[in-house]
């Protein structure tokens, strides 16, 4: 097994809620509790963690975690429209590692143990990344600009809950791929994808005020301390 690190990209320049990265949750900075996942996962030999913001590097800084570097990202790596790919290949062409997993700050509820099994299945030989998905169970219903249909299910056999397998969703809490195909496809995942399921309460990202309401009821709920 090559150097595994993991990516936390952090921008100070959240719209929706202003510093949102650093803004206290169940006690503790958004991103510390992600770090605190990364560096609690045997199967990670470092942390990254970019940002454009000296409030959120100095934060960063003051956790005192083992492995967890702080780095700069450039302006553009960093605007409201730019894509995550453009921090990660900015970081994959100035520094060596093997294999990478891209960590949202904005997934609190992430654990260890959620990023161990991932690193799992990534392990497998026909397994080329993976992702963090949840599964649903609900009725997806598609639109022409008129009239709608069912995607997922038949309206005249309608399967109870207990019946229904449901379908993933991406939940945008961790990617693992390797250095390799990053720099080939541009992409976070690519190749044969494998999913890993989390907790469906996991389901919820904080991109907005009310996400944030809810995600800190589950924390508290949950029992994640440091």
């Amino acid at each position: 097994m090559g150097k595994t690190i993991a990516f936390i990209p952090v921008r100070g320049g959240s719209k929706s809620i202003p510093l949102k990265n650093i803004k206290i949750i169940n006690g503790k900075p958004l991103v510390f509790w992600t770090v605190l996942a990364a560096h609690n996962c045997p199967g990670i030999d470092e942390i990254y963690v970019a940002t454009d913001s000296r409030e959120i590097a100095d934060t960063v800084n003051g956790f005192s975690f083992e492995r967890v570097k702080v780095i700069g990202r450039s302006p553009d790596s960093a605007t409201d429209t730019a894509s995550t790919e453009s921090a990660m290949l900015e970081f994959a062409d100035n520094h060596d590692f093997d294999d990478i997993i891209l960590i949202q700050a904005t997934s609190p509820l992430l654990t260890s143990g959620d990023l161990a099994r991932g690193l799992k299945e990534y392990a497998r030989e026909d397994v080329d990344s993976v992702l963090s998905v949840v599964r649903q169970k609900r009725f997806i219903w598609s639109s022409d600009g008129r009239h709608v249909k069912p995607c997922n299910y038949d309206i005249f056999a309608r399967p109870r809950r207990q019946e229904f397998d449901g379908f993933l969703v991406e939940n945008g809490a961790f990617y693992i791929t390797s250095k390799e195909l990053l720099l080939k496809s541009g992409c976070r995942i690519s190749g044969r994808i494998a999913a890993v399921e989390m907790s469906e309460e996991t389901y919820f990202e904080i991109d907005e005020p009310s996400d944030w309401i809810i995600v800190e009821e589950l924390m508290k709920h949950k029992g994640l301390q440091q």
